[in-house]
């Protein structure tokens, strides 16, 4: 079984969080609402990692102000790719609170849709189980 290490941002802005709801056809989650981020890189930093991951899937205009570890966790998920094919990794999840100076976004097709969401609206959306286990932790849900 392949390992991967994630980095996740929760990113926010003036009480929103940025949510990206996964393409339908591949990935970990398909079809639901998540949290950016993605594996680390061989020689990147954690921090490195994050912010390449960030500017990659979300754009280059989105300036993070803010950025802290928070928290780590692990599980086995299976990831599906567009030709059909999937896996099953390890993944160990290094989560950071980011703080946004604007909501300037150009995603690439890894997304369906972006939505900055407040608190009290996250547990109408379809999270997928990693989402919804880091908003029940920060006590958001």
């Amino acid at each position: 079984m392949r390992q991967r290490i994630i980095t996740c941002p929760v990113i926010q802005n003036e009480g929103k969080y940025l949510l990206c709801k996964m393409a339908s056809d591949r990935g970990v989650f398909p079809g639901q609402w998540a949290l950016p981020g993605g594996g680390m890189e061989p020689g990147e930093t954690m921090e490195a990692a994050l912010r390449r991951e960030i500017r990659e899937e979300l754009g280059d205009a989105l300036i993070i102000t803010e950025i802290k570890p928070w928290a780590f966790r692990d599980d086995i998920r299976v990831k599906r790719y567009a030709d059909g094919t999937h896996e099953e990794i390890y993944m160990i999840y290094l989560i950071f609170d980011c703080t946004s100076m604007n909501r300037e976004i150009t995603f690439n097709e890894e997304f369906q849709e972006i939505i900055w969401v407040p608190a009290e609206k996250l547990k109408q959306l379809d999270l997928n189980d990693a989402t919804r286990i880091t908003f029940a932790q920060k006590g958001l849900l």
